[in-house]
C-alpha cells in the first residue's frame, strides 16, 4: 500500500519533497505544516504514526519522538496536484514545540500585529 501510494505523489516541485498539512481528526483545527520525502511517508504509513523530514537537520524524524507528543494518524488525504498531503491525526499533548497545541497560535490583527490567540499546553524546557 505503501509504496503504491507514493507513486501519486509528485516529489519533483520541492527538491524530493512534499507539503504536509497536519490537522486534528476529531476537531478540524490546522496543528502544523511540514515536509516529507518518500521514507517519511512510507514510515507514517507503515508505523501510524506521523513521520516528517527536517530541512534543518536533512534528517526524517518522528513526530513526538523526544516530547512523546505523538501524532496518530486516522486519515490520509492526496491534494489534486499530488505535491501536497494532508495528515488527519489524534494530536498526544500539542504539536507545537513552543507549548502550544497548534503552531498557529499567533494571529495577524487589523493593526499588523502579531498578538498570541491560544494557551500554552506543556513548558517547553520540561520537555526538551
Amino acid at each position: 500500500m505503501a509504496e503504491e501510494f507514493v507513486t501519486q505523489l509528485d516529489f519533483s516541485k520541492a527538491s524530493g519533497l512534499v507539503v504536509v498539512v497536519t490537522q486534528d481528526w476529531k476537531t478540524n483545527e490546522i496543528l502544523m505544516c511540514g515536509f516529507a520525502n518518500k521514507e517519511a511517508i512510507i514510515k507514517s504509513l507503515s508505523t501510524g504514526y506521523a513521520h516528517y523530514f527536517s530541512r534543518t537537520r536533512k534528517a526524517l524524524w518522528k513526530k513526538g519522538m523526544t516530547s512523546g507528543h505523538l501524532q496518530e494518524i486516522k486519515e490520509i488525504f492526496i491534494d489534486c496536484d499530488g505535491d501536497a498531503v494532508l495528515f488527519k491525526i489524534d494530536q498526544k499533548v500539542a504539536a507545537c514545540h513552543k507549548g502550544f497545541k497548534s503552531c498557529f497560535y499567533r494571529k495577524l490583527t487589523s493593526k499588523g500585529d502579531l498578538v498570541t490567540v491560544d494557551e500554552m499546553v506543556f513548558t517547553p524546557s520540561d520537555v526538551y
